[in-house]
């Protein structure tokens, strides 16, 4: 089941928030880490969190969603930041769920585009994506 965010879900996504930024060699100070989860929770500054729940009532998986304005289109655009599904519960279809629930909620904005990146390296998610999405020709830079 997805559903939105809650408060009382802090202690099971930063788990699986903790789990997804040991996968990308990755981290956020702890202040970061409580000030997102109460934007996404509160649906504050554009960002809405969205969490797969097992059957049993435990959470595996989140998608964090962005919602921004563009110089290309009058409506918003919707950002997919942060997708992740525990290990244990990959292959149970809670990432395309994620996803869809991600579109689901663009439509409801009346968002005109929903996109995100992935590493080159992450075969696994790329497979996925490519069933659910269309690849761009854009390259990514940062500073």
């Amino acid at each position: 089941m997805i559903r939105p965010l809650q408060e009382e879900d802090f202690a099971a996504w930063r788990e699986l928030w903790s789990a997804y930024l040991r996968f990308y060699r990755a981290e956020v100070s702890d202040s970061v880490t409580q000030a997102s989860f109460g934007r996404l929770q509160q649906r504050t500054d554009g960002l809405v969190g969205l969490v797969a729940q097992a059957d049993q009532g435990h959470l595996v998986g989140f998608a964090h969603l962005v919602f921004h304005p563009s110089t290309w289109s009058t409506a918003p655009y919707c950002y997919l930041e942060d997708l992740f599904v525990s290990p244990s519960a990959r292959g149970t279809g809670a990432a395309t769920d994620l996803i869809r629930a991600a579109y689901a909620e663009a439509d409801r904005r009346g968002a005109s585009r929903t996109y995100w990146e992935t590493q080159a390296f992450n075969g696994a998610a790329r497979s996925l994506y490519d069933q659910v999405a269309h690849p761009t020709s854009f390259v990514v830079y940062e500073r």
